[in-house]
Parts: structure tokens; sequence; C-alpha cells
């Protein structure tokens, strides 16, 4: 879904880096309710999974992969408004480090594999909650909303092209072929989400904040062991994200990248596909960065892709945890 240079006219890129511009602004005043001290290095850890998953192109079709978009996910472990700036980050990392998605089309696809997957991925994970509480509604919910995100996302893009794309187009063809690929797409996004959270909340349900309504009850024991159950007051958070836990969530991770990734599918993705059977990815033009040693996750210099994964990993590790701590709420108590 990372859409390159040449796609969209000068206007559309221009308008769509505003609204990605005024929307990662809106994030960071707004994560501030989502991330303290012990929330932020989550939200590194999510950005650097999500990286990590982006290079294991699965098989959909006869010639078609996809990947991981991640807004659903992100949104469902760290909330709506880290989940964007996590997304944001990784695109920025991947755009600038590995020439994957356009310079001029970077607020294209914070729009639609950001701003897009988590709205669409939040509220229908919400909606999901609502009918089936509880946490096997969590994994319910994740999977519908991480499946419905992606053809969103490509419904998106569809319009978006018919508005300003640099070739004419169907709109009806165009979008009947973005959404059938990327309903596939989305199946496997549903199925990694819905796996994902299950994993983080059967080990350390308080890091998943879609379920932070699902925290057992605060009991005070006395000293006979009698207990009394604070109505309303969730169970105690652990320090941290916990150092087991980080360490084996960035171990897992570190494996995808470093080793998984070779075994990645080399077919086009489901916008590259689209593209070409419609007649458009022509219009694509060269990456600015195309040249650079990791370029196509070291392809280009000759990197193994495990060692360009790594890279990448860290890199996104390292500024997501930057803006998550730089956007977290201070505790007014230590100052």
């Amino acid at each position: 879904m990372h859409v390159p240079d040449g796609f969209f006219t000068a206007a559309v890129s221009i308008s769509a880096g505003a609204v990605a511009a005024a929307g990662v602004a809106v994030c960071l005043r707004g994560a501030r309710r989502e991330l303290d001290d012990r929330t932020a290095p989550m939200a590194g850890l999510v950005a650097a999974f999500v990286f990590a998953v982006q290079m294991l192109n699965f098989p959909v079709a006869a010639g078609t992969s996809g990947h991981l978009l991640g807004g659903a996910l992100a949104a469902i472990l760290v909330g709506p408004y880290t989940g964007v700036l996590a997304i944001a980050v990784v695109l920025v990392v991947q755009a600038l480090f590995f020439a994957d998605g356009g310079l001029t089309a970077l607020g294209v696809n914070i729009v639609l594999m950001g701003l897009v997957t988590v709205l669409v991925g939040w509220a229908v994970f919400r909606l999901v909650m609502r009918v089936a509480p509880g946490r096997g509604g969590v994994t319910a919910a994740s999977f519908a909303a991480a499946l419905l995100s992606v053809p969103a996302s490509a419904l998106a893009f569809t319009l978006l092209f018919w508005l300003g794309g640099t070739a004419p187009v169907e709109i009806g063809t165009v979008a009947a072929a973005m959404t059938g690929v990327h309903v596939l797409i989305g199946i496997g996004e549903g199925l990694i989400t819905a796996l994902t959270v299950g994993a983080v909340l059967a080990v350390r349900p308080d890091l998943v904040h879609g379920a932070r309504g699902l925290a057992r009850p605060l009991v005070l024991r006395a000293a006979d062991g009698t207990g009394t159950v604070v109505q309303g007051a969730p169970e105690p958070a652990r320090s941290g994200a916990g150092r087991p836990f980080a360490l084996a969530a960035l171990g897992l991770t570190l494996l995808l990248a470093g080793v998984v990734s070779f075994f990645a599918s080399p077919d086009p993705d489901g916008l590259e596909s689209v593209a070409e059977e419609q007649g458009f990815l022509g219009q694509a033009t060269d990456h600015l960065f195309g040249g650079s040693p990791l370029g196509d996750y070291g392809e280009v210099g000759g990197i193994p892709v495990g060692v360009a994964g790594i890279i990448g990993v860290a890199l996104t590790l390292l500024v997501a945890a930057a803006v998550a701590y730089a956007a977290r709420r201070r505790d007014r108590a230590k100052v």
C-alpha cells in the first residue's frame, strides 16, 4: 500500500501532506492522555514490531501479495492517538532510509496507512466491544477492526486518485479491483492483529489499551487476609513494559525482521498489482533516495535483507520511543 512518487498531482500531495501534518499534531497532543513513563516504551515496541511485520509480504492471490498496515493493531495496543504517531514514524523511517513509499507521497501514505486505518480500526473495535464485551470480545474486535481498516484505506486511495491522480482511471473499476484484493489482505491483517493482541492480552493485559476497561478490580486486603473490592478502581498496572516482556517482544521483532524476512513473498503487493493491471503503474517516478545502500531493504547496496531489517527495527524503535517520551504526560508531583 506504500504509494510511490508520481501517482498524485502536486495539489493532492501538498493537501494530503497538510492533512497528515495536522493529524500528527492533533495526535501529539492527544497522546498525552495515553502515554506516561510506563506506557511510552510500549509505543516504541509497537512501532518496531509494525516495521518488522510490514517486511513480511504474504501471498493473497495468484501473483499478488500483501503486508500488514498496522493501524488497527497500533490503536488497540497503545491507543488511537499514539497509534497514529507509531505508524507515522514507521512510514518516515521507511521513506527516508529504505526508499519505501515516495517522499512527495509521504503525506498521502500517512493519511492512508495512519489516519484512515487507525480511525476506522478503532471505531470498529469499539463498536464490536460493545456487542461482545470481555476478553474474547477483544480478540474478535481486533480481527474485525484490522480486516475492515484495510479495504477502507484502499477505497480512500481510490478516491484520492480519482480526485488528483496523474493518470485517467475508471473510478468504479479501480475501486472494485482495490477493494477485492485488499479484502483478502485484510483477512491476513485481521489474523495477525488478533493473534498479536491475544498474545499480549494473555501475558500483559495492562499493556493493551483497548482492554483497559477489563482490568480486574482493585482489592484492598487487611492484615487478617480479608479483602475489600474498590468499585471502579482497576488493578494496579505493573511498572513499565516489564523487562521480560520487553525483551521477549524485542527478540521476536528482531527474529521477524532479521530471519523471517528472507522468506517474504516477492510478488507485488495489492496496490502495485492493481496499478499494473489498470495501467497507471508507469506513473511512478524514481525515489530520491532509491540509490542509498538501504534502498529496497538492502537490495540496492547488497546488504542482506535481514541486516537491513534489524537496522530498520533499531531506527524505528529509537525514533518512536523518543516521540512517545516527548509526548507523554509528566508526573507533576516529581517536578
